[in-house]
């Protein structure tokens, strides 16, 4: 197949909705302990046995901590991967680091097979990972490793502001960045193809952002950005301030996780001067995304009490991100002078995670993929395709 190489960027669905997925993240993280390492107060001392186990044998053992649902499963296990897989903020460097004395690393980096489960392949989260998309992509001839490629990151970071420290994100780019100039260099070097989904727009964006722009259009030859919008989405608030009265080991976890803070509306935190810097990444780009779902756009805690479930009040949107943040992208991305060429689709009656899962709305993402002219049509056909 003469196609241009793929590069599947994939990352974690937005860290707001999270704990509704039950911690079931698409990428997927190997962790080993070293003979140090001792629980926290709230996990059982028996966390600390695998790495005991190690002691004085001269090498640590990996094994899989997200996603693991057989483990995840275990009352008695749960809470163990739950204190592993925390992050937390080290003022001395300003940045966030895996608890003491607990290694972390990304599966498969540059490859498909890192997204969702290993452990069980009947798993229904695998379509929201892209299971599907690759599916789609593998019959007309792409071939992982050759023209199709993925980018699992370690969904718990998120990027810092330019100049603050985050050796994860630092990580990542030089990985992504490798990876790109490999996959061009390996097919003729021709420019690659970038596709993200959810929280993977935001990832993919800074990293174009942050690369040269030399660099960016002598490699990339489209971006397909679905499911992403430029202004953050209420959900996010949701999971963050009612998770509070969550006491349980997951939740403890999950409130340490600085991806938590990225796709929040507008509060002051270490990730607002990304957010306020969200911008048009200057290379062809579209955008795909669904509308016509019932989304959370306002909550209301009576009485202050943040103890007690809001009262949603919902709006236009995906089911996640509100139509405000859609429609942002044709101002903040469309109208910057920089961008050449921008397109955005709006699939009616689509969800967040119908976009690269539902057959009819699959099928729109992928016949946007390989676009061979991008050529500026007129502001109804090419800024915005409602179906």
């Amino acid at each position: 197949m003469d196609a241009l190489p793929f590069l599947l960027l994939l990352l974690q669905l937005s860290c707001a909705p999270f704990f509704q997925l039950s911690w079931n993240g698409c990428s997927q993280l190997d962790a080993e302990l070293t003979e140090h390492y001792e629980p926290s107060p709230w996990a059982p001392a028996s966390c600390g046995s695998a790495a005991a186990a190690g002691k004085g044998k001269g090498r640590r053992r990996w094994f899989r901590l997200l996603k693991n649902s057989t483990a995840l499963g275990d009352p008695a296990v749960a809470p163990c991967y739950a204190d592993q897989l925390r992050v937390v903020y080290d003022r001395a460097v300003t940045d966030y680091r895996n608890v003491a004395r607990v290694w972390t690393r990304v599966v498969s980096f540059g490859t498909t097979r890192g997204f969702g489960s290993d452990d069980d392949p009947s798993d229904p989260e695998r379509d929201l990972c892209m299971g599907r998309l690759v599916e789609a992509l593998e019959k007309v001839g792409y071939r992982d490793g050759e023209t199709l490629f993925g980018a699992p990151y370690d969904f718990r970071q998120a990027p810092a502001a330019p100049g603050k420290p985050c050796r994860a994100f630092s990580r990542f780019r030089r990985q992504l960045r490798a990876l790109v100039e490999h996959a061009s260099r390996t097919n003729g070097d021709q420019p690659v193809i970038l596709v993200s989904h959810s929280q993977g727009g935001y990832f993919a964006l800074e990293f174009l952002n942050r690369s040269p722009m030399a660099w960016r259009r002598r490699h990339v030859k489209h971006f397909v950005m679905a499911s992403t919008g430029a202004g953050g989405f209420v959900l996010g608030l949701q999971s963050l301030v009612s998770g509070v009265s969550d006491a349980s080991p997951m939740g403890l976890a999950g409130r340490s996780l600085a991806c938590k803070f990225t796709s929040l509306p507008s509060p002051k935190t270490r990730a607002l001067p990304v957010a306020m810097n969200f911008r048009a990444p200057a290379v062809p780009t579209t955008c795909i995304n669904g509308v016509g779902v019932p989304t959370t756009e306002k909550l209301v805690y009576w009485d202050g009490d943040f103890s007690q479930a809001p009262e949603i009040v919902y709006g236009d949107g995906d089911g996640v991100v509100n139509s405000a943040s859609i429609l942002a992208l044709d101002t903040v991305i469309g109208e910057d002078p920089r961008q050449e060429y921008y397109k955005s689709v709006k699939i009616a009656g689509t969800s967040h995670d119908g976009v690269v899962s539902d057959g009819a709305a699959l099928e729109r993402l992928v016949s946007e993929i390989p676009r061979e002219n991008f050529v500026q049509a007129s502001e109804e056909d090419s800024r915005v395709a409602q179906l």
